[in-house]
């Protein structure tokens, strides 16, 4: 009986051997799969980008002409279009954060308005576009502007700064806000002191991760009329612009094989924005989260 029982189980951990290699096997083959492919993108837009990439490249206006083109309206623009993302979806997101966490009760409305935020997060970047050119530019007639799209796109990321917010103060231990009050302190000043400082990583980390989503994102700008081709730069943020994707997206609509030269060449300049966002999100997380 003994001698059965000892086969059964070598029986049993050979096949849950076999199972895990079986699933460490599939999941080896769909990492390295992933890299290839991101690789071999990778190394065709390099090949093809680097090239046309150079100072000239940054300073020049779009033109006609391949070898005279550059995207300087396209950064120029990106750069205005965040500067109004930012502050917007950033306060906006971390005092709703902030009240949902610590001011409201928790009941069937504020239930309501959590599932409908996490719903939010995952609605496609298409429909907030329709959003922006249904209020922002027929209501409220702000046009093609850098104020209507950049409220676009801050509806659109305020869920994720929302949701990021609300975990990195909830984070944020039970005793640090009970030694504050303990210290006379009243609900704002314990918030402001001592949460929002111990929080401050986790939000930061979240808002450039939601930005950098923002920076990449084509189809809510298509949807708002944004044009292709400009060839003047913005003043006021009731100007006209264009951002790196619209412009990247011009460069490779076009037939001629130069014109796609320089779109991988404006996916490096994008690239580099991004990677350089992301770095500055987890060196912020590194460097200042608090371990309790």
């Amino acid at each position: 009986m003994k001698m059965i029982d000892h086969q059964n189980i070598s029986l049993r951990l050979k096949g849950r051997r076999m199972k895990n290699q079986f699933f460490k096997s599939i999941f080896f083959v769909s990492a390295i799969t992933g890299l290839a492919v991101l690789g071999i993108l990778l190394f065709r837009v390099f090949s093809q980008g680097l090239p046309h990439l150079d100072w000239q490249f940054l300073q020049s206006l779009p033109s006609r002409k391949p070898e005279l083109a550059g995207v300087k309206t396209a950064l120029i623009g990106t750069i205005w279009l965040m500067g109004v993302v930012a502050p917007v979806s950033l306060l906006l997101g971390v005092g709703t954060a902030i009240y949902l966490e610590e001011y409201a009760k928790q009941n069937r409305f504020t239930r309501f308005i959590q599932v409908n935020i996490s719903n939010l997060a995952g609605v496609p970047s298409i429909v907030f576009g329709l959003l922006g050119l249904a209020i922002f530019v027929r209501a409220f007639a702000l046009g093609t502007s850098i104020l209507a799209a950049g409220l676009t796109l801050s509806l659109m990321v305020l869920p994720i700064i929302i949701v990021s917010s609300q975990e990195a103060i909830r984070a944020v231990p039970r005793d640090l806000r009970e030694a504050s009050y303990g210290m006379g302190a009243t609900k704002w000043q314990t918030i402001a002191r001592a949460v929002l400082p111990s929080a401050l990583p986790g939000i930061l980390t979240g808002g450039i991760l939601a930005l950098s989503r923002a920076i990449g994102e084509t189809a809510p700008l298509v949807v708002l009329g944004l044009p292709l081709f400009l060839a003047f730069l913005p003043k006021t943020i009731f100007d006209t612009f264009t951002v790196l994707p619209m412009q990247i997206y011009n460069w490779t609509s076009r037939p001629q094989a130069e014109f796609h030269a320089i779109a991988a060449a404006g996916i490096i300049v994008l690239l580099i924005l991004l990677i350089t966002m992301n770095s500055i999100a987890v060196f912020i997380r590194d460097k200042f989260q608090r371990r309790y």
